[in-house]
């Protein structure tokens, strides 16, 4: 990590001063961020466009290209290629009846070209071809042993009024004879395509503002590599856009607003309710407990409005995302699966009836998250120094997604901008990144199957393996940081939390009953009355 730290103190004699005084700048205690002078690898980059900034340039003068329109614009050019590593599979071919144009997946275009997105075959297999309101229309599934299982809409409630108002708006558009023409599905995919990229543009603009001083590592979030492979496939931007306004909302101080954002993300995927978690563990520690509870009450309302008239008008089309989780197995991305893969053990329940629940992989799945949970609210009471919000996040989200049974490719885009705001580590989490995006290409190829030139299952679960221990190397350099706080970029210059809200600068107050051995390991003080060092790696 020292090669993203090192020469700190070195450089800010020599870092670009403006001839005139800046003004104030809130977001920083110590000055601004300058990657090009502290970062080596973003100062080996900027000789693409000339180096590094210079002593006399204007810093923080631009009236046009500031930091976030740079970051932003940025994204939309990732967005764009990740738009293009699926449009091999938006191809048309005269395949239907009497010669009528489909879509060409022959030949397993679909895993061969790498270009598989959940949203396509779903317009066909949620109904929404036909215009149906999901959670109200439901269909037959008929199995090779004649047994019929009834089908409703699988996602949770905001998810699934998205696909239907993307539908909505793609078959508007094909009933105007003026537009630009194409398949009903490639519309669908198109307008599902661009809210998604509106959703992660407001990830990525969160994560600017939550960066603080340090807003340069908000581009890491705008140039992932995972952006690239799976934005589009799934609607999982829908729910990162949730979790960083919420968290944004908390760092403002408005825990209320805070509440209603992770609630709605909760209605799209459940992970922004989670991040509940490590604010009643931080807050429990400041003692500001009164202000969890306001983000609480305001979370599980908007999720109550946004799934009670559902659940009362459609109760078996909401109860549908519920019971097919319940009753699916180890996914394949899973490390439940990894040790079948590996060892050809049956797995935990052995082999289950159509419609049985995996019982024991159910329960050991929670238990291990439940461990998870109680570790790190271990480690945020009593740590020398309270955490920081994004690090407890981010470890949280890592320990659900590596205990629980089911981390679908996309869910990885959950992590990314917890990652940039707990781990400003660019090498580390770009290598991370990398890894992980590259998990993709075996998979596809493993789903191509042997026989048609694909990979053998243990060359996708051997890079499954890498992936994991990535995201637990991920996690052991955040746990390093929070017992050697002088460690974090982020903390340099006498900074705090720039995400805390009311938990910035708060001092450790934790309730009288809370017990000896769950309390911080020091004398409670203020985080001003003991700043960290700053050291040089």
């Amino acid at each position: 990590m020292a090669d993203d730290s090192e020469g700190q103190t070195a450089v800010d004699d020599a870092a670009p001063v403006s001839p005139v005084p800046l003004a104030p700048d809130v977001r920083s205690v110590s000055g601004r961020d300058l990657p090009g002078h502290t970062d080596p690898l973003t100062a080996q980059l900027s000789g693409v466009i000339g180096g590094p900034v210079g002593r006399h340039a204007l810093v923080g003068r631009s009236r046009f290209l500031t930091p976030l329109r740079v970051i932003l614009l940025l994204a939309v050019v990732f967005l764009a290629l990740g738009w293009s590593t699926k449009a091999a599979c938006l191809q048309q071919a005269p395949n239907g009846p009497d010669g009528a144009l489909g879509l060409d997946w022959s030949g397993s275009r679909q895993y061969a070209a790498l270009c598989y997105s959940d949203t396509v075959p779903l317009y066909g297999a949620e109904r929404l071809n036909e215009g149906a309101f999901p959670y109200k229309k439901s269909w037959e599934d008929t199995h090779a042993d004649g047994s019929v299982t009834p089908r409703y809409m699988e996602y949770p409630v905001l998810s699934g009024l998205y696909q239907y108002g993307a539908m909505t708006v793609a078959k508007a558009w094909d009933s105007v004879s003026w537009l630009p023409g194409a398949l009903q599905v490639v519309l669908y995919f198109n307008v599902v395509a661009f809210g998604l990229s509106l959703a992660w543009l407001v990830t990525v603009w969160s994560t600017v503002l939550l960066a603080g001083r340090r807003v340069w590592d908000a581009a890491l979030v705008a140039v992932s590599p995972l952006v690239v492979v799976h934005a589009f496939t799934n609607f999982d931007p829908l729910a990162t856009a949730f979790a960083g306004g919420g968290l944004l909302a908390w760092a403002r101080r408005r825990p209320v607003l805070a509440g209603v954002l992770l609630g709605l993300g909760g209605a799209a995927k459940l992970y922004p309710l989670l991040l509940l978690g490590p604010l009643l563990v931080l807050c429990l520690r400041a003692g500001r407990f009164g202000f969890w509870w306001r983000a609480a009450i305001a979370a599980a309302v908007a999720w109550l409005a946004v799934n009670l008239p559902i659940a009362l008008l459609f109760p078996d089309g909401w109860r549908e995302f519920f019971r097919l989780n319940s009753e699916r197995g180890a996914d394949p991305d899973s490390l439940y699966n990894v040790v079948t893969s590996f060892t050809g053990w049956g797995g935990f329940d052995g082999p289950l009836a159509r419609g049985e629940a995996p019982t024991n992989l159910n329960a050991i799945s929670l238990l291990l998250f439940v461990g998870v949970c109680l570790g790190i609210g271990y480690v945020g009471l009593t740590a020398a120094r309270r955490p920081r919000v994004a690090q407890l996040c981010f470890l949280l989200v890592a320990g659900f997604l590596l205990t629980n049974k089911v981390w679908s490719p996309q869910y990885s885009l959950w992590l990314v901008p917890l990652a940039v705001l707990a781990l400003p580590h660019r090498r580390i989490l770009l290598a991370w990144m990398a890894i992980d995006a590259l998990v993709w290409v075996p998979r596809m190829y493993y789903y191509l199957g042997v026989d048609n030139k694909g990979l053998p299952e243990q060359w996708f679960t051997a890079t499954v393996v890498l992936r994991d221990l990535a995201v637990l190397a991920l996690c052991a350099l955040v746990i390093r940081q929070i017992y050697r706080p002088e460690t974090d970029l982020v903390r340099r210059g006498g900074v705090d939390d720039p995400a805390g809200g009311v938990l910035d600068g708060a001092a450790d107050a934790p309730p009288l009953w809370l017990p000896g051995w769950l309390r911080p390991r020091h004398r409670p003080v203020a985080w001003s009355q003991a700043p960290v060092p700053v050291t040089a790696g």
